[in-house]
């Protein structure tokens, strides 16, 4: 194998796909990216047995076909750390790798491709193609509602519904729920649904950088995967049954309140200096035309802000956890937000006001 390669061409698919890859890892050649010359294309494989990452790159001049893997981070801040016009040559050498640049010269330890383990290939069950920019939201609007390390596993990641015309994204900790749909191009006619891994979400999100440019999804038995023009992404999937969400969705609420996004998450802000810091709770009480926050933690501290709201219902005093809150207005772009409330035991629902395509549960506190 020999080819050589723009600094720049090299990087942008190694570090990606470096990400991927742990650096603890049990089995040695986990800790490798699989470099592939075929024809004029260099392809770089990265995995951790739950996620492979594969980034292709083209190649200007001719290369020399061959395959081989090789330490990733150390290939990594090799090519970090030279020139940013740098030309790279690249070639095994006794089983080694060797790379030069200008007049730095490198050789790394390598391990048989063979070793490589490559995620199985499954069945695909259901393929359809969506924009990248939407793929993205769906992901945005939503992620931040993942558990992480629950023992319900299956709430350690986020469920991705396809249905006629739409895919739907949600995601749980038991405590909050964000929910996000989308209009697309889909002719399945039954729910198809399946749950991706955090690690997964996280890494596909990385991916999605081009907003005019398409995603190519496959939804198999055990798998998903994701194609773009410069990447192959595949993960596992979560095996377990995910919460029914639709029963989660408050219903009923008859206090709606519309206030001014900004507004709230800035008192929010301040009055999130003062709760608890174990347990972040604030107390809201509504009253006809305003909302007032309060916080107050063990160190009998203090804190109260009053905001103008449009609301004409009966008072009421709620508590939650202001993260929650202040995380569901950092994903929302309106200018104005909808909160609707039933009781001070029930959850609230928390919407745009202008758009329905995002819904999100926060549940009450005792305080």
């Amino acid at each position: 194998m020999h080819f050589t390669i723009q600094r720049e061409a090299l990087l942008k698919p190694l570090q990606l796909v470096a990400g991927v890859v742990e650096r603890r890892q049990t089995l040695p050649v986990l800790s490798n990216v699989l470099l592939v010359v075929e024809g004029q294309q260099l392809s770089l494989t990265g995995t951790d047995l739950e996620v492979e990452l594969v980034g292709r790159v083209q190649l200007e001049e001719p290369a020399e076909q061959g395959e081989i893997t090789v330490p990733a981070r150390k290939l990594m801040d090799i090519c970090k750390s030279l020139p940013n016009d740098a030309l790279i040559d690249i070639k095994v050498d006794e089983q080694k790798l060797v790379v030069k640049a200008g007049r730095s010269r490198f050789t790394l330890s390598t391990l048989p491709a063979n070793d490589f383990p490559t995620v199985e290939e499954g069945p695909g069950s259901l393929t359809c193609s969506l924009s990248q920019s939407k793929l993205r939201r769906l992901i945005e609007r939503t992620s931040f509602a993942m558990a992480q390390q629950d023992v319900r596993y299956y709430l350690n990641g986020m469920l991705l519904e396809v249905s006629a015309g739409v895919i739907r994204a949600v995601a749980t900790d038991g405590h909050r729920l964000a929910m996000c749909s989308m209009q697309a191009d889909i002719g399945q006619t039954d729910r198809h649904q399946v749950i991706v891994p955090r690690k997964g979400i996280l890494e596909l999100a990385r991916l999605l950088t081009e907003p005019d440019g398409n995603v190519s999804i496959v939804l198999g038995q055990h798998h998903i995967r994701a194609t773009t023009g410069e990447f192959t992404f595949t993960s596992k999937l979560v095996d377990g049954k995910f919460p029914d969400y639709e029963r989660v969705l408050p219903k009923g609420g008859d206090k709606t309140v519309l206030g001014d996004r900004q507004a709230l998450r800035e008192a929010f802000s301040r009055t999130a200096i003062l709760s608890n810091e174990k347990y972040r709770g604030i107390r809201l009480q509504l009253a006809a035309g305003q909302l007032k926050i309060q916080a107050n933690n063990p160190e009998q501290e203090e804190a109260e802000e009053e905001v103008g709201v449009d609301y004409d219902g009966g008072s009421l005093e709620i508590g939650f956890n202001v993260s929650y809150l202040l995380d569901v207005l950092g994903v929302m772009t309106t200018e104005q937000v909808r909160l609707i409330l039933s009781d001070s035991n029930s959850s609230a629902l928390v919407q745009e006001s202008d758009n329905d395509d995002s819904a999100y549960v926060v549940m009450p506190m005792r305080l």
